[in-house]
């Protein structure tokens, strides 16, 4: 799927991370101690700046209120239970409050809806759309919501808390059970404190934690610091159904997609969607795009035999493409894998290929550049351009991966990832980044000569992929195969093509750890495709690097394939 001017490509910032110039990175550090950033902080020379990267829209994560572990009881905002909170600064997937912005994020936390309108309307000056979180299945287990509009009714407000589940409840219960906070957690560590840790956390009855888990007295790595929401399916009675009337719940969440949506947010990036029955989406979706028919829809999904229902029935735009692509390119760069298995994940994704956003690094991933993934972020080289430019579907990345960021030291709280995540828990600073920012001049004036070329290349290729037709709306066969099977190349070495009527690309990208001379060749079946004749001879423009040209005869051409690299060619 495609804009009107081309193919979406994604820029995703944690707002708070971004624009944090703070550079001690203190352990569990507070707010005034490690910084923060600030809706402000993405000033017009970083939209610019992301506009020549060759990004159309910019998701915005974490913006909406939700629990954290800061005091902002001076602007009539309560302190949230330290208990049931993860980290200091909190998940961005807590809501605590749909209408409302995280205060964080403002520098005047009175005006922080006005800041991130502002914030809005700067990104579209820069003719970039702007993407939030929809966090549809869970929600903080203290939320309340003090800046819904006039009228509106409060999630749980009008529940029936004397029962496990009724179809027009927002929440599921356990009558006669009062919540227990995970023995001996702690989202501080050892020598931190706050006012509101005690161990405990009133709530009775205790209601159903976020991932489901069924039981007053969750696990540490349940989503204990929320609660799953209620679609009028009876989780705890055989998954029954109750969709007619329409769920109390639907209505609610339909209505906070539409507020946004008046506020001019272009999309939503709707986490676990695949944990909210797909017949919601089905219903609420139209209702969205009523009020903006060019709006879009993400959908975080995990299951691959659920694609089709939640792109037919669902009505997504777009799907997350993790388990399928995104793991097997990651196994490619360590060598664990088969180029040829890409052809079968887009066999197996044929009629919806156009719906995938393909990506490398996200705020739930390993940093490319970790030496617990790859450890050069060069070595994602052929992986980034297979991701870019194999069908029409969307493509991500995530702030800080244009730089080679790695996510070294330990943040606190955000360590419970593992090694090479940046923390979406804690107040930090993310330091490869902040070369590129310099200040907030966003200027990239501390790279250094390495990082500046790989800024080149994330450019070069999503700009590439973002504009050419032939990538933007063209036909795709792969190759690959038929490659290995003639001995041109190893089952290291990826080759497509990708076509319209009159432009016609050869994609080369190779997982071959030293560089390595190789063949590839049409098949002559594919070249009636082309229109490419067996007896002609064409020249290849390498239009990725500006490199050297090749001839292709008879149809082949032969290549040095350097370590980690990957070619794009015009055929003429």
């Amino acid at each position: 799927m495609q804009t009107s001017s081309g193919k979406i490509i994604v820029y995703q910032l944690m707002t708070r991370l971004f624009g944090n110039k703070e550079t001690l990175n203190k352990p569990y550090g507070t707010l005034e101690e490690n910084g923060v950033g600030k809706f402000s902080d993405i000033n017009d020379r970083a939209l610019i700046s992301l506009k020549q990267l060759g990004i159309t829209h910019v998701w915005y994560t974490g913006v909406l209120e939700h629990a954290l572990l800061t005091d902002y009881t001076k602007y009539g905002i309560p302190l949230d239970d330290a208990d049931v909170v993860k980290g200091r600064a909190g998940s961005p997937y807590a809501i605590k409050d749909y209408y409302d912005i995280n205060p964080d994020l403002a520098t005047s936390v009175t005006n922080r809806m006005q800041e991130f309108e502002q914030l809005i309307e700067r990104t579209h000056r820069h003719e970039l759309k702007v993407l939030i979180d929809f966090v549809p299945n869970h929600v903080a287990r203290a939320y309340q919501s003090d800046a819904r509009p006039k009228g509106v009714r409060d999630l749980g407000e009008d529940d029936d808390t004397s029962v496990k589940f009724k179809a027009s409840n927002n929440f599921y219960y356990l009558p006669g059970e009062s919540f227990q906070v995970p023995r001996d957690y702690n989202s501080l560590g050892l020598d931190n404190t706050f006012l509101t840790k005690d161990g405990k956390y009133e709530e009775m009855p205790a209601k159903i934690s976020g991932n489901g888990s069924l039981t007053s007295s969750p696990g540490m790595f349940d989503w204990f610091e929320t609660v799953k929401l209620n679609y009028g399916v009876d989780i705890l009675g055989g998954n029954n159904t109750g969709f007619d009337p329409v769920p109390d719940t639907w209505i609610k969440m339909k209505d906070i997609l539409v507020y946004w949506a008046g506020k001019k947010v272009d999309g939503f990036r709707c986490d676990m969607a695949e944990m909210v029955p797909v017949e919601f989406w089905n219903w609420a979706i139209p209702q969205v795009k009523a009020v903006n028919p060019e709006i879009l829809f993400i959908a975080e999904i995990y299951n691959p035999a659920q694609y089709r229902n939640y792109i037919n029935k669902g009505r997504f735009d777009f799907l997350y493409d993790k388990v399928q692509l995104y793991d097997t390119l990651r196994d490619l760069i360590a060598g664990r894998k088969s180029t040829r298995d890409i052809g079968a994940i887009q066999k197996s994704l044929d009629g919806i290929n156009s719906f995938m956003l393909h990506f490398m690094e996200n705020h739930d991933e390993q940093r490319i550049a970790s030496k617990h993934f790859a450890g050069n972020p060069w070595k994602a080289i052929p992986a980034m351009v297979i991701s870019s430019t194999i069908d029409q579907g969307a493509v991500m990345i995530y702030f800080g991966q244009e730089v080679g960021e790695p996510a070294t030291g330990n943040p606190g709280f955000g360590s419970i990832e593992g090694p090479g995540v940046t923390t979406k828990w804690d107040y930090w600073g993310v330091p490869e980044h902040q070369k590129w920012m310099n200040g907030g001049a966003f200027d990239g004036a501390l790279l250094s000569e390495d990082q500046t070329e790989l800024r080149n290349f994330y450019s070069s290729i999503l700009n590439l992929a973002g504009k050419h037709p032939a990538i933007v709306s063209g036909d795709y066969e792969d190759i690959t195969a038929y490659n290995i099977d003639q001995k041109n190349f190893n089952d290291d070495v990826f080759a497509c093509l990708r076509f319209t009527g009159d432009r016609k690309l050869l994609v080369v990208a190779g997982f071959n750890t030293s560089a390595r001379r190789i063949s590839v060749s049409i098949p002559s079946l594919v070249a009636d495709k082309l229109l490419i004749s067996t007896n002609k001879e064409y020249t290849l423009r390498e239009i990725l690097w500006k490199g050297e040209g090749k001839t292709l005869k008879e149809l082949t051409v032969n290549l040095e394939l350097p370590a980690f690299g990957a070619f794009v060619f015009e055929i003429e």
